[in-house]
């Protein structure tokens, strides 16, 4: 008489209760989860008030809007690709991925779990974002759902593209100490040079051809056109949304982040093998 053996549970279902794990944990660090959130809200407030005066061309909208509007891109980028690239190096480091290995959870279960966490916090993050910029910059939820589809597309393309990113970027970094210099400087760079801190009509074209190839231009771009009028289109570089242009670069990001995912993801320091 012969028993068969229980079927192991399927990635995805490893990688989803790894998820609600990595959730769980996450907010326990009530320190973190507030400095987190926080740090893209108090820059949104001190840009919005620092350029709070009409959008030229545009008299329904302001300055401040457009910067309230862009900044959900850097929130994403802020939880997604520094805080998940600085998760996983302390993983590495503390010998919690060595220790998973030896578990059913595989590398793509571990990828999952780590979007899973992401998805969570950037809602609640974005959500704090809009919260203040509705208050005191008098931004405008869409009243539409076709812009309500628009963000939700951008928001899962940039949350996956985001993640993956970060966590193949952690690689790079050896330690705990050297993480937030490493995942915190091309961050700081992108900002600028894709409109994100600066208005985009402002930056030359030499850093607009540049910004063009990474994720975060095409990402404020979408926010924009979630939450300006229609007319504020003409502020950008081509003079218009282009929305099958940022659908089109934000899949390839994603494509691209897997592929360095898979190619660099390690369990273990090099150095400690």
């Amino acid at each position: 008489m012969t028993t068969d053996t229980p079927a192991m549970p399927s990635t995805l279902r490893i990688g989803l209760a790894r998820g609600v794990a990595e959730v769980r944990a996450y907010f326990r660090e009530r320190d973190a989860v507030v400095f987190t959130f926080a740090l893209p809200t108090v820059i949104l407030i001190l840009l919005g008030m620092i350029f709070d005066e009409p959008l030229e061309g545009v008299p329904d909208a302001t300055v401040s809007q457009v910067f309230a509007a862009g900044m959900v891109a850097y929130g994403i980028l802020s939880t997604a690709f520094i805080s998940i690239g600085m998760g996983i190096v302390a993983d590495r480091e503390d010998g919690t991925l060595k220790r998973l290995r030896g578990t059913p959870v595989t590398a793509g279960a571990y990828l999952i779990g780590k979007i899973v966490l992401v998805a969570v916090t950037t809602v609640a993050s974005v959500a704090l974002m809009l919260a203040v910029a509705v208050l005191l910059f008098d931004l405008e939820l869409p009243s539409d759902t076709g812009r309500w589809i628009t963000f939700t597309w951008l928001m899962a393309l940039s949350v996956v593209a985001c993640t993956l990113l970060g966590i193949a970027a952690s690689t790079l970094a050896r330690s705990t100490r050297s993480a937030p210099a490493v995942m915190n400087l091309p961050v700081l760079a992108l900002q600028f040079t894709s409109g994100i801190f600066v208005h985009i009509s402002t930056l030359p074209d030499g850093m607009l051809t540049v910004a063009s190839w990474f994720p975060v231009k095409w990402m404020g771009q979408g926010f924009r056109s979630v939450f300006l009028p229609d007319a504020a289109a003409a502020q950008e570089v081509a003079g218009s949304w282009e929305h099958g242009r940022i659908a089109l670069v934000l899949t390839a990001w994603c494509l691209a982040g897997l592929a360095l995912c898979l190619a660099t993801f390690r369990w273990t320091d090099r150095r400690t093998r």
